[in-house]
């Protein structure tokens, strides 16, 4: 089968469907790949590198898979084929009439921002991936705009304070944002109705702002929830105390569907210092800031830049049609299965059936909803979490008491029962596991693995003691040493080589 990739129509558009890199790929599928005249120009990406990678230059109309980034203009869907099958993000979730005007044409239609969140689909997860470069691009626009080092220094004209940067919405553009504005030295602060998120935000350097309400919950989808008043006015609360003294706001909040929710109000931005600047991502969608405007930058009154672009991504064209054609790949190699240039579409594959918005000119869409969540049914977890609750049921002083004299009756049996050499021995050993066992559990959680790439080096001592035993009378002492030295001499080498791959971690290359 033939593959073709289409020059985008839409104004604006910077993105292409397919790269050399990812022709290549296709190639080896088993398909033969035509480029339209010019459809990577935008991304710098010369028809001649197309040429080189494999591909045609012609006509992408005559294909029997067409790719895309956007939804074609309609004299481009007429030049279809009969039977084609078009591939592009088609946003038939926001727009009903895209579904009838596919539906009134005898071909295939599949929209890749329907890509459902589930584990095995993330590497055809469009939304991400654009996401990704979306908040990536939103933290350079800002340092674009914004007067100061986001980094703070000392020099010898004074010292500059890094910038504060609240970002709203830890999804995958709100972390990416948090992660580059980390690097760039700013103090980065976060919100998120999703609670598990808190850890994702730390990991990456910034601090989570949560807020305290009964309708914050684990997230069943992969996406927020639209949320009650009582989180709305608490949320509102915590923007209204914070951005006065925040430099960069950065707004990723979006519920699949629905237009975006406010965040920051007029007064909010008001209160904010001269200078500062807001990148409202979700700005084609009606926006999270009161006064931003889809497509452009305004300045308020009192000097805070509000960024509205709506095309982020595609604000770096390469990398964003890098990886838009790579999910494209990955969907193929899913429908390719024989690798014989031949698609074949399976409805029994969730994946498949949920990303069809129309088969053989029939409207599959919307398609069933998919369980995403691996999380139990509500009366499992509660079952389950009264078990978990008796295992965990702390011992009593009496029971623990009982524990230590039992223990201990049992160590002075084997003491007396023991010969005279062993006993001192015994006791040295009793020592050491109630010694250890204190230091152990003292240590913070996060210094257990660092802890323990040191102690394992300490193994050099049962190193010493089965060379003493080695040439000793008997085979099987000396077969015993030797696998003592073996495994001692492992654990300490790895010992040394956890500690270094550590020490590693906090050296700037």
């Amino acid at each position: 089968m033939i593959i073709g990739v289409l020059r985008e129509a839409q104004t604006g558009e910077t993105r292409v469907a397919a790269t050399p890199a990812t022709v290549v790929q296709l190639l080896k599928l088993g398909y033969e790949v035509v480029v339209e005249t010019g459809a990577g120009d935008a991304s710098s990406f010369a028809d001649e590198a197309y040429v080189e990678a494999g591909a045609s230059i012609g006509d992408p109309f005559d294909a029997d898979i067409v790719l895309g980034v956007n939804q074609p203009a309609a004299q481009q869907l007429d030049q279809l084929r009969q039977n084609a099958t078009l591939i592009g993000i088609l946003n038939a979730r926001l727009d009903e009439s895209v579904v009838a005007d596919l539906t009134s044409r005898p071909i295939t239609a599949l929209s890749m921002d329907a890509v459902p969140r589930i584990s095995r689909a993330q590497s055809l997860d469009v939304l991400s991936s654009m996401a990704n470069i979306a908040g990536y691009r939103a933290v350079v626009e800002a340092a674009h705009v914004f007067g100061r080092f986001f980094t703070g220094q000392v020099t010898a004209a004074g010292k500059v304070p890094p910038a504060q940067v609240l970002v709203a919405g830890a999804g995958v553009a709100g972390l990416a944002a948090i992660g580059a504005a980390g690097s760039m030295g700013a103090v980065v602060k976060a919100t998120d109705p999703r609670p598990e998120v808190a850890d994702q935000v730390a990991s990456l350097g910034g601090s989570y702002l949560s807020v305290e309400s009964a309708d914050v919950e684990v997230s069943a989808t992969g996406y927020a929830k639209e949320m009650s008043d009582d989180y709305n006015t608490r949320a509102a609360a915590l923007y209204a105390q914070t951005v006065p003294d925040i430099d960069i706001v950065i707004t990723t909040a979006l519920i699949p569907g629905r237009p975006a929710p406010t965040l920051l109000t007029a007064e909010m931005v008001a209160s904010m210092k001269a200078g500062s600047v807001i990148v409202d991502m979700a700005a084609g969608s009606g926006g999270n800031v009161e006064g931003s405007v889809a497509g452009q930058v305004v300045e308020t009154a009192n000097g805070v830049t509000i960024i509205g672009y709506t095309d982020l991504a595609g604000r770096l064209p390469a990398q964003a049609s890098q990886l838009y054609g790579t999910n494209l790949v990955n969907l193929l190699k899913l429908m390719t299965p024989e690798k014989d240039g031949m698609l074949v579409l399976d409805f029994d594959d969730v994946v498949q059936r949920s990303i069809t918005v129309v088969r053989d000119g029939e409207s599959t869409w919307p398609p069933p909803p998919v369980q995403v969540s691996a999380a139990p049914a509500a009366a499992p977890v509660e079952a389950k979490e009264e078990v978990v609750k008796k295992e965990r049921k702390p011992l009593t002083p009496t029971a623990k008491l009982g524990a230590v004299l039992g223990a201990g009756l049992l160590l002075v049996l084997l003491v007396a029962a023991s010969p005279a050499v062993l006993q001192g021995q015994l006791v040295i050993f009793a020592l050491s596991i109630i010694i250890g066992y204190y230091v152990i559990t003292g240590v913070h959680h996060a210094l257990h693995t660092p802890l323990m790439s040191v102690t394992n080096a300490i193994s050099g001592i049962i190193v010493v003691g089965a060379l003493l035993q080695i040439g000793h009378d008997g085979t099987l002492i000396t077969i015993l040493a030797a696998a003592a030295i073996l495994l001692a001499s492992i654990n300490i080498f790895g010992g040394f080589a956890v500690t270094r791959r550590m020490l590693a971690m906090f050296t700037r290359s």
